[in-house]
């Protein structure tokens, strides 16, 4: 049986779609995990075994850099000797700075490096280890500064199965209450916070709103919460729910950053959003993850400094704009199945 070791750190945007492929692989290989400490908090350790290897980050800081590289040194050699104790044939990276080790470390023993990019423009990391890649799986055909000499491979959004489960959305405006969901992550959330709060309460004047806020600062959603209160609205407010999949099948629109996963699992609930995405993200690549939907006309597209309370007040307005991009999602997710995701992972892995 083929043994496979999926690398991935740093982000829920990295380890995610990581426990998700080892779903998909574990009953056909053998497979195994390796994660940072960062990683270790978007595991639950009751479902899933990992190895946990501590990688620095070379330039986090400057000053210790020269004894951050020797650590490094020493992890790639832990990492060669992870790969040869455990046979390891096959390397899945997600991509941080993480994988650098395990990767360097397979150049000694001819194991197969297989690269995951979800962004719509080629992580750093993924950049440099291309070179010593043999394939690298994306959803965006028209990679970002993807070196034209190398092939990629399309596939579709790599879900959690869960997601499937889920009845998709089949919501119109045309009704007493427009549902809205708002999701701003923790990368910039002040602005969610303040600004779309604001124009939330704007909105709330001239139209029926029921509210599902995300808000990870304490002491902004006390100030929230206090400003809601004095508004004839219903709200919910809410730091991180596991299970939020589960509850946005009544979601009429969204408004969220533009993470890859985040954005995908949305389309394929059928939840048209408008995509604010974080302006200082590496090489813009939420602004470019978003514009993939916003071309199929699936998604509002508005970039942070350009948002005003008229555009947003008018994106609720126009019922009939809201019914197209439902229908746009549909179309472009209805081949996205567990099964057909399945069927080209296990096949990408079993080719020579």
């Amino acid at each position: 049986m083929t043994k496979i070791l999926i690398v991935t750190g740093g982000s829920g945007g990295h380890v995610i779609p990581a426990i998700t492929i080892f779903d998909h692989l574990k009953n056909n290989f053998d497979v195994r995990i390796a994660t940072d400490e960062r990683g270790t908090k978007f595991i639950n350790k009751q479902d899933y075994e990992y190895n946990l290897i501590k990688v620095p980050n070379l330039f986090s800081n400057i000053w210790s850099l020269p004894f951050k590289l020797f650590k490094f040194i020493y992890v790639i050699f832990e990492s060669y000797n992870y790969l040869k104790k455990n046979h390891i044939q096959k390397i899945i990276s997600t991509g941080g700075y993480m994988s650098f080790p395990f990767c360097f470390a397979s150049l000694f023993l001819n194991c197969e490096i297989i690269l995951f990019e979800p962004n719509s423009v080629i992580g750093r990391s993924n950049k440099y280890m291309i070179k010593i890649a043999k394939k690298i799986l994306c959803y965006d055909k028209n990679l970002k500064l993807f070196p034209k000499k190398y092939l990629s491979i399309l596939i579709a959004p790599i879900l959690r199965k869960e997601i499937y489960e889920v009845e998709k959305n089949s919501q119109n405006l045309e009704k007493e209450n427009i549902k809205i969901l708002i999701v701003g992550g923790s990368q910039g959330s002040i602005f969610f916070d303040q600004q779309i709060t604001k124009y939330i309460l704007e909105l709330s004047k001239e139209l029926n709103i029921k509210v599902k806020q995300q808000v990870y600062n304490t002491i902004e959603r006390k100030k929230i919460n206090d400003h809601y209160q004095k508004s004839n609205f219903q709200y919910e407010l809410f730091d991180f729910d596991k299970n939020l999949h589960t509850k946005i099948n009544d979601i009429d629109i969204a408004i969220t950053r533009s993470g890859a996963s985040a954005i995908a699992e949305l389309a394929h609930l059928n939840v048209p959003f408008l995509a604010i995405p974080f302006p200082f993200a590496k090489d813009n690549h939420q602004f470019y993850n978003a514009k993939v939907y916003e071309e199929n006309n699936c998604c509002w597209l508005i970039k942070q400094n350009d948002l005003n309370s008229i555009k947003f007040i008018n994106l609720f307005k126009n019922k009939k704009d809201h019914e197209e991009k439902k229908n746009n999602l549909l179309k472009i997710t209805n081949q996205n199945s567990w099964n057909n995701v399945n069927k080209k992972l296990i096949d990408l892995i079993n080719e020579n």
